[in-house]
């Protein structure tokens, strides 16, 4: 007999079930059953926003050295698995070949940022001309909670492109990674054995429809990434964020590159003045 895997969330560094008891079918393309996954609730949501902010601060004064290392050990934790995310990635709908694809894409990127966690700072700060006898510096600060709407498709590729950079910079995150992604919920396994603090990387699935105005109201999330072509999710975001001036990003509904750029995409900028000959 074959057991049917039940896939369960990633919170403050635990594997939960959601707390409303409700599971989505899996479904692979010929329409069979090929495992259940949690079905996240509006609560499942706050419980991650606690453990998301719980770790931000210890995770932002880590160094960027160490940053980069767990960043780095995590790539290799995920190729040493290649072949169960194969697996997976191919009972999500994928061929063999474009699994691998995607499997290394995720990889490389992962490596990517890791070389840039000690070198983002260094691109970013500048040191400002004033008229009066000070220093004048201004140096890149995370942004501190961070939830992100994955692209739709739920490969590997996708979910890292959004997630690596945010961590990276010393945000913690709250992904909803769909409905069908079951390789995040593994990937998820990886990160918990990969010295990533609890907390650090909160990973739902469920139904965008139901957790998208979740993410842009709740009033201790400092940022929202929204992959997305759908226009009336944007909207929605965009809506439900006003009241507390979050910041949202919008991209598309694919696999974002690799540059620094999405690193400042979540950092605040802190200027500082100092005397000079004090």
């Amino acid at each position: 007999m074959t057991i049917k895997k039940t896939y369960k969330l990633f919170i403050g560094g635990k594997f939960p079930r959601t707390e409303s008891g409700r599971v989505l079918e899996v479904r692979g393309r010929k329409g069979e059953l090929i495992a259940n996954a949690s079905r996240a609730s509006r609560k499942d949501f706050r419980e991650c926003v606690v453990a998301a902010r719980k770790a931000q601060g210890s995770w932002a004064q880590s160094s960027a050295y160490l940053k980069g290392q767990i960043l780095y050990r995590i790539a290799e934790v995920l190729d040493g698995r290649r072949a169960q995310f194969i697996a997976e990635l191919c009972a999500q709908g994928l061929s063999d070949a474009r699994a691998q694809e995607d499997l290394s894409g995720a990889i490389d990127l992962l490596v990517h940022y890791a070389g840039w966690s000690d070198k983002f700072q260094a691109l970013f700060s500048t040191v400002n001309p004033v008229a009066s006898s000070h220093f004048n510096f201004s140096v890149p600060e995370p942004s501190g909670v961070v939830a992100i709407v994955a692209p739709t498709r739920g490969g590997l590729t996708e979910l890292v492109s959004a997630l690596a950079p945010v961590i990276v910079g010393g945000n913690s995150a709250i992904v909803l990674a769909g409905e069908n992604a079951i390789s995040a919920i593994t990937f998820a396994e990886v990160l918990a054995t990969s010295d990533v603090p609890g907390g650090v990387v909160n990973i739902l699935t469920g139904h965008r429809d139901e957790l998208i105005p979740e993410f842009a109201k709740h009033m201790d999330v400092n940022s929202f990434l929204l992959c997305s072509d759908d226009s009336e999710e944007k909207k929605k975001a965009d809506l439900e964020s006003a009241e507390n001036l979050k910041r949202v990003l919008h991209q598309n509904d694919k696999p974002l590159a690799g540059s620094p750029y999405h690193v400042l995409d979540f950092q605040e900028i802190k200027t500082t003045w100092h005397p000079i000959g004090v």
